[in-house]
């Protein structure tokens, strides 16, 4: 439901409760309820004497929260202290609203005597309630427990009540920070090493680009899309708003080190089972991974098999078999059948996904029953870091690892690793590789290959002192070329395959980790040609982002039932990369990052600890600036 419902609602709430035969009840005047905004102004002095509560309403995640405060502390004022009242005030106060102005009788109270035993009593379990709703089991377990070692000083408010309006005001004080100011984030994988650690604490600036206002405000506190150690869903999306963000103080620029939503995290395999109750959150690679299982084990797929391998056979008159030649044929063949079927399959795993709940275990071949399929929406994507290495606008081109911003080589980071090979090299032992060179094997800097030869993750400075004290290893960077850029080769079915497994995901569109083909990030308001040749690189920009309907067939491609020839950007996106450039997961695989996912900039790390017990705390990297 739309934010500005609920807003309307808050503003009707006043008129619906009567407040104005509560307010003269109260000593004020009737007409004080009737001012918009300033009746809850009154209606907080009233309760509990802090009338600029009133503004918190004003936010959204914790406007529903206050609007439970003021009803409850209001109606607490005539006596309302008991369970069935509290809970009236907090979820539907209109009865109690009702009570009070139609019993003649009924004045206001004065507010509670802490040192009368009696009127503890009376307020004691409408208290309990309070608090364990504010933050369950745990905060009774700590009220309790600081209950048993203090002693209780006559006119001091009892400990559950204390703690519950501490803990429900730290709450909310928290979750305003969190939302628009800054938030903690941990790097949880080795995509940004060696310019961010595994095990580093940061603080994300939301100010920078402007905090958003959360599209599902109505959240458990301080916790991002799943409640620990239970795994269910921390949000409801019974209140939900659009994107709108506030102003900041700069725009996202080149080279930033920047936390988003992860824009292929709108649906996920959901099993509370397995660490954050994700099977894995890239759905859109996991239905490719599946549509290939699936045609390994058609039967179909057997039989044509089978009939390729004798084809090939008889084809040599079995004079001069090739068992390996023979078995390549045969996985040419099939890759042309899976080309020729993928939709298919793809649609079946859709299926195999969503209705029948199971998917194929990688590890061993067997089948995982899972707990569905889950859609998020932005702001409860998976948070990812990288940095920002295009803008819109911007042309990109990766060439034999090195990465192009409109025509001219990118800024290189301090820290960026490229991958290589490294022969004629004797591995010293751990301390001295970690202290002289600072490469860690638990972060798989380096790692010894069967055939004696190394595989590391070194920047620039590393692989300059690695050069210089050990003059005859030899370092190859490892590059994966594109088969697009020679005329002559004839790309197989495998090759079409392996086009998956980078943006844009499409079979025919040829790109590595290490060369990518030249284009160009679109830009709010852009307007571009579209045609068969290049609408991979935008389906999910019109679909996915933009909430558009796309169908491309023989006559062209229709957009929202019409045919188009051209299309018009609604959001800026942006170009996110690792500087642990051959071990991240970042656009080359999964695309554009729009506007309307960007979370903040990375400021700070406060706190660094890494999984070797022989570092442990990374001293020298606490609160450091993050550049």
């Amino acid at each position: 439901m739309p934010f500005i419902y609920f807003y309307l609602f808050l503003l009707l709430h006043p008129y619906l409760g009567m407040w104005w035969k509560v307010f003269e009840k109260a000593d004020r005047n009737a007409w004080e309820a009737l001012v918009p905004g300033y009746n809850y102004f009154i209606a907080f002095k009233i309760g509990c004497n802090k009338p600029w509560w009133a503004l918190l309403m004003l936010i959204p995640g914790v406007h529903l929260a206050m609007w439970s405060v003021c009803n409850t502390s209001l109606i607490r004022r005539f006596g309302g202290y008991s369970v069935t009242a509290t809970l009236e005030g907090i979820f539907f106060p209109y009865r109690a609203f009702y009570t009070i102005q139609s019993n003649p009788e009924l004045k206001i109270q004065a507010e509670t005597n802490w040192a009368n035993s009696g009127e503890m009593e009376k307020r004691k379990w409408g208290d309990h309630i309070v608090l364990a709703l504010t933050l369950p089991v745990l905060g009774h377990a700590v009220a309790l427990v600081h209950q048993s070692v203090t002693r209780h000083k006559p006119g001091e408010k009892s400990k559950i009540k204390d703690w519950g309006d501490n803990l429900l005001f730290a709450l909310i004080a928290a979750s305003i920070i969190r939302t628009y100011v800054f938030e903690p984030f941990q790097i949880p994988t080795g995509s940004m090493e060696k310019t961010l650690l595994v095990g580093d604490f940061l603080f994300v600036n939301k100010l920078s680009y402007g905090p958003k206002v959360p599209v599902t405000p109505l959240s458990f506190p301080l916790v991002h899309n799943t409640v620990p150690w239970v795994n269910i869903k921390s949000y409801t999306d019974f209140e939900k708003g659009t994107y709108f963000r506030l102003p900041g103080f700069t725009d996202v620029k080149r080279n930033d080190v920047v936390v988003f939503n992860y824009p292929s995290g709108d649906t996920a395999v959901y099993d509370p089972r397995v660490p954050d109750g994700l099977m894995g959150h890239d759905y859109h690679g996991i239905v490719i991974s599946e549509a290939k299982e699936l045609f390994k084990s058609d039967p179909e797929t057997n039989k044509n098999a089978q009939i390729a391998q004798t084809f090939y056979t008889d084809s040599l008159k079995k004079a001069t078999l090739n068992p390996v030649l023979a078995d390549s044929f045969t996985q040419l063949f099939l890759g042309r059948l899976l080309i020729q079927n993928f939709n298919k399959y793809t649609a079946m795993a859709r299926t195999m996904l969503s209705e029948q709940k199971i998917a194929h275990d990688m590890a061993t071949g067997g089948i995982i029953q899972h707990f569905g399929l889950i859609y998020r929406p932005v702001d409860k994507r998976e948070n990812y870091i990288k940095r920002c290495v295009g803008v819109p606008g911007d042309w990109l081109e990766i060439r034999a690892s090195v990465l192009y911003v409109n025509g001219k080589p990118a800024f290189v980071p301090e820290n960026q690793n490229l991958q290589y090979t490294v022969s004629n090299f004797n591995e010293l032992n751990t301390p001295t590789m970690i202290q002289k060179y600072g490469l860690e094997k638990s972060r798989k800097d380096y790692q010894l290959l069967p055939d004696g030869r190394y595989i590391m993750q070194l920047t620039k400075t590393q692989k300059q002192q690695l050069k210089r004290d050990f003059p005859d290893a030899k370092f190859e960077i490892d590059l994966q070329t594109q088969y697009s850029d020679n005329p002559k080769y004839k790309p197989s079915s495998l090759d079409f395959i392996n086009n998956l497994s980078y943006f844009p995901k499409d079979l025919y569109v040829n790109n590595t980790v290490t060369d990518f083909t030249r284009f160009q990030i679109p830009k709010k308001g852009q307007k571009i040609r579209i045609h068969k040749d290049n609408i991979a690189w935008y389906r999910r920009i019109i679909t996915a982002y933009e909430g558009h309907s796309l169908q491309e067939k023989k006559d062209g491609i229709y957009i929202d039932g019409k045919k188009a020839s051209h299309y018009t950007f609604s959001m800026n996106y942006y170009w996110m990369m690792g500087d642990n450039r051959y071990q991240s997961a970042d656009s080359r695989f999964w695309g554009f990052v729009p506007e309307d996912h960007i979370v903040g900039r990375a400021s700070l790390v406060w706190f660094s600890k890494s999984a070797d017990p022989s570092i442990g705390i990374r001293w020298e990297r606490l609160f450091k600036w993050i550049r």
